[in-house]
């Protein structure tokens, strides 16, 4: 029998104590002192990690067989998490209050069910009839849904075995608890020891597990950064509560691409996948409106279409401002000052705003033609010629840089109507090949002399 005692370690010098210490006395580093857990025998020795080997296999030994992925019945989801779950994986999912991840995995839960597959949802935060008044919302009445109010991670193994579900749901990780720690749920050594046992469990039994992780206000899921590396992947669910879009995104995937991204839409009866992206992303406007350009942009392994807003005025008192919604703000800046030198325009006394529609937060280099000509028609105050995208990196030099993925762009703005693609001349690519008017051009300067045609 495995005993478990609590230790504390230095984590300057790795000196061990009984108790919890301010000061360390081997290095004299205060508050470096954090809690841990060892496993003792029956006898109260430390278990030495000869005990605990398990078999050698050599490499040549292991099985090529192909994993089995389970569909997550979300397509969007399937694709972010590499093309379904595998079995015996932990997912770690993380978000903002009110994002929609516990709808997002109650409606996997939903799909799960109706494939003949047992899940176990285990909720630390809700009462089970709150967790039914959302379910009934979302029209999922499965019987192979079993709910469970715990927090206690020794309980819920006891019901794994039970219920033999293949699919395990906790919301939220920082809710658990092991009885055997003597901390509060959520701190950094419960959540440790219970992600721990939780790999364990899914490692030895070859189920999955789903865990829901609060976000702090840095936008980081809470708890030490061991949490996301003990995981087999991490996925953060964002979104603005005023927008109906959701964006998911994979910062690490064991099993699959890290960047591919999922896009859904929150509605009444809980998130639709969105079909066709480049429609929630660009809206409908008047031909004569100035500071507005498309651009192409390519996220994981499919391309759509981004609109891009730019106001430039007069400013008033005081410094000229920059503001960005959906770009990075420095980049703002690198492609400003790239316009006023290499084109002339005098932008110190005048206010810059960005905005991206749809609240996508945009990191392709390939968008600085669009925003630059955004930019450009709002200075002028001449709107862009319609059905016109923009595609390309800018350089500090005012060059346009090629891009990867250029093909793929220009299908699919070619696929919604768009005629007219403003490309760098070094890409060497036709447009003309997918029924679009191709402009190429070396430098910003090009960009301009076309706009004012």
């Amino acid at each position: 029998m495995v005993r478990r005692d609590i230790y504390y370690v230095c984590g300057q010098c790795g000196f061990e104590a009984g108790k919890w210490l301010g000061k360390c006395p081997a290095c004299n580093a205060w508050n470096s002192m954090t809690e841990d857990v060892r496993n003792l025998d029956k006898k109260g020795k430390a278990i030495k990690y000869d005990s605990l080997a398990s078999q050698v296999f050599p490499l040549t030994a292991i099985s090529q067989d192909e994993v089995s992925r389970h569909s997550t019945g979300n397509s969007e989801l399937d694709r972010v998490l590499g093309g379904g779950i595998v079995p015996g994986s932990l997912v770690l999912l993380g978000g903002d209050p009110g994002v929609g991840k516990s709808t997002l995995l109650l409606q996997v839960a939903g799909n799960l069910a109706q494939s003949g597959l047992k899940v176990l949802y285990i909720s630390g935060e809700e009462s089970l009839q709150q967790i039914k008044i959302r379910a009934t919302r979302l029209n999922i009445n499965g019987e192979n849904i079993y709910l469970l109010n715990e927090q206690n991670i020794d309980y819920l193994e006891k019901q794994i075995e039970t219920i033999n579900p293949s699919f395990v749901i906790i919301d939220s990780i920082q809710t658990v608890y092991v009885s055997g720690v003597p901390s509060i749920p959520g701190s950094v050594a419960q959540l440790r020891e219970s992600t721990m046992r939780l790999a364990e469990i899914a490692k030895r039994t070859h189920r999955c597990f789903f865990l829901i992780g609060h976000v702090t206000k840095e936008g980081a899921i809470a708890g030490p950064k061991l949490l996301e590396h003990m995981v087999d992947a991490v996925v953060y669910f964002e979104g603005e509560n005023n927008m109906a879009l959701r964006v998911l995104r994979s910062v690490k995937n064991r099993f699959g691409s890290t960047n591919e991204i999922g896009l859904m839409e929150m509605s009444n009866f809980g998130l639709r996948e969105v079909v066709d992206p480049s429609f929630a992303f660009i809206d409908t406007y008047p031909p004569d409106i100035s500071g507005i350009s498309i651009t192409p942009i390519h996220e994981g392994s499919r391309p759509f279409l981004i609109e891009i807003q730019a106001l430039v005025s007069p400013t008033g008192p005081g410094y000229a401002r920059r503001m960005a919604s959906g770009i990075d703000h420095n980049r703002l800046a690198l492609l400003i000052a790239v316009i006023e030198k290499r084109l002339g325009f005098n932008l110190n006394s005048l206010d810059v705003y960005v905005k991206v529609s749809g609240g996508f937060f945009l990191k392709d280099p390939a968008v600085d033609l669009g925003v630059s000509a955004a930019i450009i028609s709002s200075f002028l105050d001449r709107p862009i010629p319609p059905k016109t995208v923009f595609i390309g990196e800018v350089s500090l030099s005012g060059l346009i840089s090629k891009v990867s993925f250029l093909d793929t762009r220009l299908k699919e703005a070619e696929k919604l109507g768009f005629e007219r693609a403003i490309i760098p001349s070094v890409s060497k690519t036709a447009a003309n090949s997918f029924g679009m008017t191709a402009f190429c051009i070396n430098n910003i300067k090009e960009l301009l002399e076309i706009m004012e045609v």
